[in-house]
């Protein structure tokens, strides 16, 4: 499954007055990229996987269409994955692009 375009420019969109933001295909998706840290991703399974402070990942796990991003069949602490449901109104998306910026905003950069 090819990656959501529509959700890419949306991102696009919600990033484009930040500074140092790349895009790098990855993994089947588009990934958004600050200061060399993924901050979140258009996944190409569906949806959008969000960086997070490991910590918060337990009590992020518990919203709606909110689930753990598993790679090689183990979970990520600091990844979520969000299903295109939690995503469709530009207020779910830009609270989870500005956590996902913000946390990797916060990181020494690469």
């Amino acid at each position: 499954m090819a990656y959501d375009t529509d959700l890419a420019n949306r991102i696009r969109e919600l990033l484009a007055s930040q500074p140092g933001v790349d895009e790098k295909q990855m993994f089947g998706g588009l990934a958004f990229l600050i200061g060399g840290h993924m901050a979140v991703a258009v996944s190409g399974q569906g949806g959008l996987l969000v960086r997070v402070p490991p910590g918060d990942t337990d009590a992020l796990l518990g919203r709606a269409h909110v689930s753990p991003m598993v790679m090689a069949g183990r979970e990520t602490r600091g990844w979520l994955r969000v299903t295109a449901d939690g995503v469709k109104t530009k207020r779910q998306l830009a609270s989870w692009v500005s956590r996902g910026a913000g946390y990797v905003r916060s990181l020494p950069p690469k």
